[in-house]
């Protein structure tokens, strides 16, 4: 069964520094019917405009993964940590048992526009962890794993059992994604178009996909999306 999530459809915030979109129920927008999905709880994407930015808050007992597309991330927290994510570029916090951290946009005229993702840990209050990677670039038409509950082939480390790869699939091109038994996914358009076992996607769209033996994914122009493999 695959059920599509529009961009449309998503919850919206605006202000004069800041646009967000909720896949998912976040903060002020609350929604009964989709509260996330398997372990995967947010989904934001977010367009940050210069100059501004979040201040120091608290997080806990969730892995949080930031993925810059353009600009640049400043990213400052109570373990030490502080840098810039560029595009292009990760950043994973392992929250644990309590992390303070505030994120800004350091250009004084370009916004930055990244995803942040939520996704629950299998345990709670574990040791707090950061990690920075780059998860652009590479093999286009593949599936390029960028964060597993392994750390393998040089992805970020997560504390679940969850596999996200990140893809560009060039215009008029295919991709067989099997499920295995008991798996489930769910595919975050980032750019362009798509098929998803005929289903049409376009940007900021996303849909779930269960009791799937597999995907067939063609882009109509050059498509870049996420893929989550859940348990």
């Amino acid at each position: 069964m695959i059920t599509l999530r529009q961009s449309k459809e998503r919850g919206h915030f605006r202000s004069d520094w800041l646009d967000s979109r909720h896949t998912f129920s976040f903060d002020t927008y609350h929604d009964p019917r989709h509260m996330g999905f398997r372990a995967l709880r947010v989904i934001n994407e977010d367009r940050v405009q210069p100059g501004h930015g979040f201040p120091l808050h608290p997080h806990r007992d969730m892995e949080i993964l930031s993925l810059v597309f353009s600009g640049a991330l400043r990213h400052e927290d109570d373990l030490g940590n502080a840098e810039i994510i560029e595009a292009g570029e990760l950043q994973r916090i392992s929250a644990g048992r309590g992390i303070r951290h505030s994120e800004s946009n350091p250009s004084l005229d370009m916004p930055v526009h990244f995803l942040q993702i939520w996704i629950i840990p299998e345990a709670t209050g574990l040791d707090p962890g950061y990690q920075k990677k780059r998860f652009a670039g590479g093999e286009k038409n593949s599936l390029r794993l960028i964060a597993s509950g392994d750390g393998r082939d040089g992805s970020a480390t997560l504390r679940r059992d969850v596999g996200i790869y990140a893809v560009t699939l060039e215009g008029k091109r295919s991709l067989e994604v099997p499920l295995g038994m008991g798996r489930h996914g769910w595919l975050q358009m980032v750019e362009g178009e798509l098929a998803l076992n005929g289903l049409h996607l376009l940007a900021g769209d996303g849909a779930s996909a269960s009791e799937e033996k597999g995907l067939v994914l063609t882009a109509g122009k050059e498509a870049t999306f996420l893929f989550f493999d859940l348990n």
